[in-house]
């Protein structure tokens, strides 16, 4: 983005998006870590990419959430559409909560950059929201000060960064091999010598010295995106639904990675645009500067779509439906590369997702799955089947879990459970009394489709009763191991005086 640059912030949007206020002490997680928090939150030492347990023995009244980048940006398209028909027609979301436009023609239409400033706070506290907003010559220094509400002088940026930590770049392995190397600050990063940068921290190190300089982390003199790298799809019929679109979302966004890297070059901005039937176009800017991996570029669709949908936006007198959805890169440049790993990294996790995502699209969104592993007390809870790119439901693995079996663990576990009788010498049915006691020892088990087999050994009953607070969706069941003579062992379930096979042991 050439010149000058403004930039509004939303603080605290993931916390905003998911209801939460500055009252509640509300954590905002994404992979066990902090990536936002309330004010609340923070008021009890909770702070950013902290750990869950970590942020919860400081806050041990914190709610946690798990991130949802869908309903950011449905939230912040709100304040992205209100601020382009108000202050700025030219904008670009460089995340949800964080805007930028040139501030060049807004500033002259406004009287200047702190009127400007002042406009751009105002327009989004009608939306009942907090705002800051800053002023720079990058993109990187002008988020800084809309953080502190600053303008920075032009050509200031590099002074202006001078006194922050070298952490504040953004790159933590270079920062810590920095602070090591006894270079803290990014003015003092700023004053190595380029040439040395290059050969000592590599094109990863050298943008980041350009940012602390005060220039623009990838070269200006980029070329214009052209229309021969984006991509398209059109829908006959119109789409009605945003599932679909969505879907179409992540497969477009692989298409166009696929052309980026075959140039070998990436976007610094990728514009997403829809077609209606009612011959309306509708489009919005990203900033995405080969960070964005198709899944991240198929979310913000999807969480656009639908802020457009919330606000009415399709609802319009003719026909109705998506009839083109477009993606189109600008403002190219080189892409940079990075080095790969020496040793025992074979493929990157991009390499995993593209893979995936094309397998995805051929047989389908279940059709590639990865195992999380989570709380629960049954064996099956433990270990769930989550398609690639979905977030789990988290549950805390460490429990406390009442009545959850130790190991060893089943070999096994049925999907649905298999019918079982469990029976005494005389072939009656074993059955558990309420004080967790068996109304005769074992003597055979029989399971369905497994056969029957006598009974060589047993552990338990072991109860457990879940949510007994709800008499719906209460459950009171007992678990019991069972080893027969032909060398098996189950793990069986009683409920409701009727067994059931659980798992299989081997």
């Amino acid at each position: 983005m050439a010149g000058r640059v403004a930039m509004a912030w939303v603080p605290d949007l993931p916390v905003l998006a998911r209801g939460g206020t500055d009252a509640e002490p509300l954590a905002v997680i994404h992979r066990d870590a902090v990536v936002a928090c309330s004010a609340a939150a923070r008021a009890a030492g909770v702070r950013r990419r902290m750990r869950v347990k970590v942020a919860q023995a400081r806050c041990p009244g914190l709610r946690v959430v798990e991130r949802d980048l869908v309903a950011e940006m449905r939230f912040f398209e709100r304040v992205a559409g209100h601020l382009e028909g108000t202050v700025m027609p030219r904008l670009e979301v460089i995340r949800p909560g964080l805007i930028a436009s040139p501030s060049r023609g807004p500033a002259r239409y406004w009287g200047g950059e702190p009127q400007l400033l002042d406009r751009l706070v105002a327009a989004i506290a009608e939306l009942d929201l907090p705002a800051r907003a800053g002023i720079a010559d990058t993109v990187f220094t002008a988020a800084l000060a809309a953080r502190r509400g600053d303008i920075v002088p032009v050509g200031g940026d590099a002074a202006w960064l001078a006194p922050y930590p070298v952490g504040v770049l953004g790159v933590p392995r270079l920062a810590d091999l920095l602070e090591r190397l006894g270079v803290r600050t990014v003015g003092a990063y700023a004053q190595l010598p380029p040439d040395r940068v290059l050969a000592r921290f590599g094109a990863e190190g050298l943008a980041a010295h350009r940012t602390a300089r005060g220039e623009e982390a990838r070269p200006l003199s980029v070329r214009t995106g052209r229309d021969e790298y984006g991509v398209v799809h059109a829908f006959d019929p119109a789409a009605e639904q945003l599932e679909p679109v969505a879907f179409v979302a992540k497969a477009l966004a692989e298409r166009l990675h696929d052309r980026l890297a075959a140039a070998g070059v990436v976007c610094a901005r990728l514009e997403a645009a829809v077609d209606l039937a009612d011959g309306r176009t509708l489009a919005r800017l990203f900033r995405h500067e080969g960070r964005l991996s198709s899944l991240a570029v198929a979310e913000r669709v999807r969480g656009l779509l639908q802020a457009w949908t919330d606000a009415g936006v399709f609802d319009a007198d003719g026909e109705r439906g998506i009839v083109r959805l477009g993606l189109r890169p600008q403002e190219l440049s080189a892409e940079t590369g990075r080095q790969s790993a020496l040793f025992g990294e074979r493929h990157t996790p991009e390499e995993i997702e593209r893979a995936a995502a094309r397998i995805q699209a051929l047989l389908g969104h279940q059709a590639v799955v990865r195992m999380e592993v989570g709380g629960g007390r049954a064996p099956a809870e433990r270990v769930r089947l989550v398609p690639f790119g979905d977030l789990a439901p988290r549950r805390a693995a460490d429990g406390p879990w009442p009545g959850r079996l130790p190991a060893p663990h089943p070999a096994v576990t049925f999907p649905r459970w298999l019918p079982a009788q469990l029976t005494d010498a005389a072939g009656r049915s074993v059955q558990v009394s309420g004080r967790i006691a068996l109304s005769a020892p074992p003597a055979r088990v029989a399971v369905e489709g497994h056969g029957e087999a006598a009974v060589a050994g047993w552990a338990g009953p072991w109860p457990v009763l879940e949510q007994w607070w709800d008499r719906e969706q209460a459950r009171r069941i007992a678990r019991m191991q069972v080893a027969t003579a032909d060398g098996h062992a189950w793990l069986l379930v009683i409920e409701h005086g009727r067994w059931w096979a659980e798992a299989h042991y081997g």
